[in-house]
């Protein structure tokens, strides 16, 4: 009798969940509901289409809840790239006519708001990307210095994807209301992580998107402060108040809500677990790894993120190694893998050009254990001597 050969089996360990989250049970549970049940059209006026829109309204205060806003400021969309677009070119466009055509954000900004500028550039507007050091947090002085009368948006993001660090928002908001400029920000990495108040930070728009706190992809949402006038990026019907035309996503939203609503509820507690997990990680690697340096702050950032510099790696190499041996973790934001290039991040932070590609991020969530930590940390120094045995270079101290 022939045998078939089986692979051995490996504990698989997730530590990407800046990139998705998986699906929370309860979210796939309602999500499954409304396909089944919510079908009709919420913009329809008979009892299918009415019962539809009260599913979006019920999440739409859900989301609103978890950001400090009103319901009727929060404009549902695909996630947070469709989010971040909308709030930089609709400000942009409705503003033009005013002379306002200056936009400002920083060097390390996600890419939907980095070439969203660069698009908006090829059109004339002008364009500022304010430095960072090597903590990866934005001066106020750099802001207040790049304003000018003719600024329309600051874009700053809350929380970092790659490293974690929150920026001072409530700071550089007051400073670009102080030159009449409008204030964004990307909150994707911080939304049901930290405890988020719109109002309170003073910002007038800010971008979420579902699928970074265990909801689904391809839905997220845009707060954006009443009274404020922004130019849709579609045309179409008048749905979302007019301002984000298409077919809502039902399922999708309800899926959001639902989710928004676990993590208001499960925010803090999280937030001290995942820091203490964090914390056993990045301990344990900098004491038995040498040639290992955290990038970034590490007092003010989000509590389950960490980024590791490995003295004599390359990041992918590592990323690599690290998965055949069942761990997943990332160099970086999903939205750039698959490439060579080092880090934008880091090398807005000053960072030297072997640093910018030998850096991995590990990002928890909620069904990693100590027991995963203690693997992972008792895994790399092994996986990490064997990548630096085959180059044969001391370690930089």
């Amino acid at each position: 009798m022939l045998r078939c050969r089986t692979e051995p089996l490996v504990q698989r360990i997730y530590l990407d969940h800046n990139a998705t989250t998986p699906l929370h049970p309860d979210v796939l549970d309602v999500m499954t509901k409304v396909l089944r049940e919510d079908f009709g059209n919420p913009s329809s006026v008979h009892h299918f289409g009415q019962k539809a829109k009260s599913v979006i309204d019920q999440a739409r205060s859900a989301v609103a809840a978890l950001l400090g806003g009103d319901p009727s400021e929060i404009v549902f969309t695909s996630g947070g790239t469709e989010s971040d677009n909308f709030a930089i070119r609709g400000v942009a466009e409705a503003l033009e006519r005013s002379g306002r055509r200056h936009l400002i954000a920083t060097a390390i900004e996600h890419e939907a708001v980095l070439n969203t500028l660069k698009a908006l550039a090829k059109r004339g507007w002008t364009t500022t990307l304010l430095p960072v050091d090597q903590s990866g947090v934005v001066s106020p002085d750099a802001l207040r210095d790049a304003l000018t009368d003719q600024t329309a948006i600051v874009s700053v993001m809350h929380a970092n994807n790659e490293i974690g660090t929150i920026q001072p928002i409530a700071e550089l908001a007051r400073l670009a209301h102080d030159r009449g400029a409008l204030f964004h920000t990307d909150a994707v990495q911080t939304a049901g992580k930290i405890a988020l108040d719109v109002k309170a930070l003073g910002v007038d728009l800010a971008s979420i998107s579902a699928h970074k706190f265990y909801g689904p992809k391809g839905v997220g949402a845009i707060w954006i402060r009443r009274g404020l006038r922004l130019l849709p990026l579609m045309s179409g019907g008048k749905h979302e108040r007019s301002r984000r035309a298409g077919t809502e996503n039902v399922a999708g939203i309800a899926g959001m809500g639902e989710a928004a609503t676990r993590a208001r509820g499960k925010m803090a507690d999280e937030a001290l677990r995942l820091t203490a997990l964090r914390d056993r990680l990045e301990d344990a690697v900098l004491r038995a790894v040498p040639g290992t340096a955290v990038n970034g702050a590490r007092a003010a950032r989000v509590a389950n993120t960490t980024n590791i510099s490995f003295d004599r790696i390359e990041a992918e190499s590592l990323l690599i190694a690290l998965d055949l041996e069942g761990v997943a973790v990332s160099t970086g934001s999903a939205c750039s893998s698959g490439t060579l290039e080092p880090s934008h991040v880091l090398k807005a932070m000053g960072f030297p050009a072997h640093r910018t590609q030998n850096s991995i991020r590990f990002s928890l969530g909620a069904a990693n254990t100590e027991a995963e930590i203690d693997r992972v940390v008792a895994i790399l120094p092994t996986v990490v001597e064997k990548l630096r045995n085959l180059t044969r270079v001391p370690v930089r101290a």
